[in-house]
């Protein structure tokens, strides 16, 4: 019987297969036709491509499913039927001794609030996928070339709903970071804490490039890796997307990935049956030699973009208590309106104090926590790149709160209360979400530490009959008050140093518990801090703004030998003395220069900016002023931030959102007479392109920046791209492709404008594209992201005015 998860176990390497699109070009596929309807039409080229692999000693098979969800098969084609049927044609090809991936490419949507599709819409949607590749005997579930962390992290739940097969996850990354903001290491610790069976990535580049990559997921994971270099970079020869690296070379240079850990290699675009067949002869027989990750942490949390690691030998991590309605009249109302702007405030106050996370907690009478949780974790995430800990005794919210969360969120909290971890547990599990373990049980404060450390021992077992990892386990040592428990910092103290010796567990509390009914109170609760810390705390919930537990969080990291030469404190407290305490700052704080206008573009601040320019208004200030002088200049340093990998995609939309919902607000009195308007530009994602992700990101840009933008959407003729040029007297067209079998129609287009004569100019964008691709099809202008495309249109338009 085949068995995926057993062979990866043996240490073998496992070849997979190559490209299956070019080899389908050269078999009949047109330009812009979509691989899984000419392979209902021809199952038998596709089988024929698949048996050729196996001949060529692939172990792996890669089902012809890339894009057979409802979002990319054309109008007619039933889901579930393409999906069985291409599985079944990949496992007749080859029979049982070659295993049958399924292959879940992207859909093409971005999850809310980048796009406008729900994380349980998208589930949903794999889940379609999913069920006909098992149904047709896939072995595996395999993820391909995604470039959100928040859609990778569906296809996996989506595969956990639909069936017990293994599933694997592959990424593409540019320049050591996905599209939006995912590094590689990031990427492998989020789908370590789901439990995934196999990590990867492919495309984007050739198999230097993946070296790199490679090694980044292997120092930080010990979950199988699997790399599909393309055949070297696309080039255009007779209007044709060619890779030129021969098999030889890439074999030589894809098998070396062996020596460091690599256990399955593959290929991607532009690679053959031939390419399979020496990257075979030179891995057989090999024997994956993989170090072992040394100093490993206790546990991982992650963001989008950012991994906070929990460990005795990393850095006592601040989980910041501040977003909390307990107490807070005004935090309260906004919760009950499903407002998020007083939340936000506490957050950016937080991430500057040096929170490592957010402690995110909605609770309170009339508050609809299921709806509220997730809005908050959207608002957070889009401004933040900080990791959140939801917080909430509600199960239906903290599912809401993981769904709407796009990376390993920690989840407080699971206790002895009958059912919570049996319910929770296997959330916490399936979405890769690590947990606090709360020591409570019944009505009885567990005021000993043998009292704690039994239902903690109950509870470790309850998780381990569930298939929950230790690694996504973090315990509350449970700090009760002194003035009337005077044995519970003792208490404490005990727990966290036998979590540490016992089971290796990482330890956190709600440290102001401590001095509750105290005066002096953070002279006990620093004071502690530095003990527990001694003893192996690894993390503690606070208010971060406290001066006195941030100095001595810094005074003991030197003591316990984890700032190196004592740099970070230095850099904090070199200035500091007695009577005039130095406040320090995270360097990551937001820079704030400017008018609280441009303050708000700059960090995505979209609840305030309508009233901060309606004061200016109201005040007398020039519209036009606050626009030229103000606004356009700080989405322009929106812009710097994201070349400078400060800000990723969902952050450089959020301020863009902000800037236009500030723009439409004061819209109408920006007409002046006489005044000349803006430069008109066209932009289209070209025919048989069904992909507009970057197209609709470029056009939000430009609309910031002024220019009236026509939008023609995606899968547009060049025709129709010219005839709207010449309709809407356009300076600039604007041309989008993902794929190299629609970038050839880019060509197309700067023909047509050429014959007519037309005096506009044509930029083009997109994954495959090039700057030297652009110049071989007389292009005017190319741009590799949303940034560059503003200023690249803004030198066409002073081009053509001058012209």
């Amino acid at each position: 019987m085949r068995d995926f998860r057993q062979t990866l176990k043996v240490g073998n390497v496992l070849i997979f297969d190559g490209a299956m699109g070019s080899l389908l070009q050269r078999r009949g596929l047109q330009a812009g036709q979509s691989p899984e309807e000419f392979g209902m039409g021809r199952p038998d080229i596709v089988a024929s491509i698949h048996a050729e692999y196996a001949r060529s000693g692939a172990n792996v098979v890669t089902t012809n499913t890339f894009g057979a969800t409802r979002y990319k098969l054309p109008q007619g084609f039933d889901v579930f039927e393409v999906n069985e049927t291409m599985t079944r044609a990949a496992r007749q090809a080859v029979g049982d001794a070659v295993f049958v991936a399924g292959s879940v490419g992207p859909t093409g949507k971005m999850i809310q609030p980048l796009g406008d599709i729900s994380f349980r819409g998208l589930v949903d949607v794999f889940k379609e996928q999913i069920r006909g590749l098992a149904a047709g005997g896939a072995d595996l579930i395999l993820g391909e070339t995604h470039f959100d962390l928040a859609e990778a992290r569906a296809v996996v739940v989506a595969a956990r709903e639909v069936c017990d097969l293994p599933v694997g996850i592959s990424m593409t990354f540019e320049g050591g970071v996905s599209l939006t903001g995912t590094t590689p290491e990031v990427f492998a610790q989020t789908m370590e804490n789901m439990g995934v069976d196999l990590i990867a990535s492919n495309c984007s580049a050739g198999p230097e490039q993946l070296i790199e990559v490679a090694k980044a997921m292997l120092r930080v994971s010990r979950t199988p890796v699997l790399i599909e270099p393309n055949a070297g970079l696309p080039e255009l020869v007779d209007g044709a997307t060619v890779f030129r690296l021969p098999p030889d070379p890439f074999a030589a240079t894809v098998s070396t990935l062996v020596e460091v850990g690599v256990s399955c290699l593959g290929g991607c675009c532009g690679t053959t049956p031939e390419h399979i067949k020496a990257l075979t002869a030179l891995c057989v027989g090999k024997t994956v030699r993989r170090q072992e990750i040394s100093n490993r942490p206790c546990l991982i949390v992650t963001s989008r973009s950012q991994a906070v690691e929990f460990g005795f030998d990393r850095p006592c991590r601040i989980i910041g208590e501040r977003i909390n309605p307990t107490g807070k009249a005004e935090l309260t109302a906004e919760l009950q309106r499903l407002e998020t702007r007083r939340l936000m405030t506490y957050a950016e106050e937080q991430v500057a104090r040096g929170a490592d996370l957010l402690d995110v907690n909605v609770g309170a009478p009339m508050v609809e926590e299921a709806r509220m949780l997730p809005l908050a974790v959207q608002a957070l995430t889009s401004a933040h790149a900080i990791p959140l800990c939801l917080d909430s005794s509600d199960i239906s919210a903290i599912r809401a709160g993981l769904e709407a969360y796009p990376g390993s969120a920690l989840v407080n909290s699971i206790s002895g209360e009958e059912e919570r971890m049996e319910t929770l547990g296997p959330l916490c599990r399936d979405y890769g979400a690590p947990f606090i373990l709360l020591p409570l049980k019944g009505r009885k404060l567990p005021v000993t530490a043998a009292e704690r450390l039994a239902i903690i021992e109950e509870l470790l077992i309850r998780a381990e009959s569930l298939r929950i990892p230790r690694r996504l386990i973090l315990v509350d040592a449970l700090a009760l008050t002194v003035s009337s428990k005077p044995e519970a910092a003792k208490a404490c103290l005990e727990v966290i140093r036998h979590c540490r010796e016992r089971w290796g567990l990482g330890s956190t509390m709600g440290l102001s518990n401590i001095s509750f009914g105290l005066p002096a109170r953070d002279l006990i609760n620093s004071t502690f801090l530095a003990m527990a810390m001694g003893v192996g705390m690894t993390s503690f919930i606070a208010n971060p703004n406290a001066v006195r537990i941030r100095e001595n969080l810094a005074a003991a990291e030197v003591l316990l030998g984890r700032d190196s030469q004592a740099a970070g404190f230095i850099a904090s407290y070199a200035g500091w003395n007695p009577g005039n305490p130095v406040a320090a700052v995270a360097s990551a704080q937001v820079d704030e220069d400017g008018s609280p206008v441009a303050v708000a573009v700059i960090k995505g601040q979209k609840d305030r900016i309508i009233d901060l320019l309606r004061e200016r208004i109201a005040a007398g200030e020039d519209p036009f002023v606050l626009v030229d002088g103000e606004m356009i200049p700080a989405i322009a340093k929106v812009g710097e931030k994201y070349e400078k990998k400060e800000y990723f995609l969902p952050q450089l939309l959020l301020c863009a959102e902000t800037m236009q919902i500030g723009f439409e607000s004061i819209k109408h009195l920006l007409v002046r007479e006489g005044q000349e308007a803006k430069a008109t530009i066209v932009m289209a994602t070209v025919e048989g392109d069904i992909h507009d992700i970057g197209k609709n990101i470029v056009c939000l840009m430009l609309r910031n920046f002024g220019y009236d933008v026509v939008d023609l959407g995606k899968d547009v003729a060049a025709a129709d791209i010219v005839a709207a040029a010449i309709t809407h007297k356009a300076s600039v067209i604007g041309l989008s492709a993902l794929m190299t079998t629609t970038m050839v129609r880019m060509e197309d287009t700067v023909r047509l404008v050429r014959e007519q004569g037309l005096a506009c100019r044509v930029m083009i964008g997109g994954a495959v594209v090039s700057q030297s691709y652009a110049d071989l099809i007389g292009a005017d202008g190319y741009a590799d992201d949303a940034v560059a495309a503003v200023r690249v249109a803004t030198r066409l338009c002073a081009e053509v005015r001058s012209a």
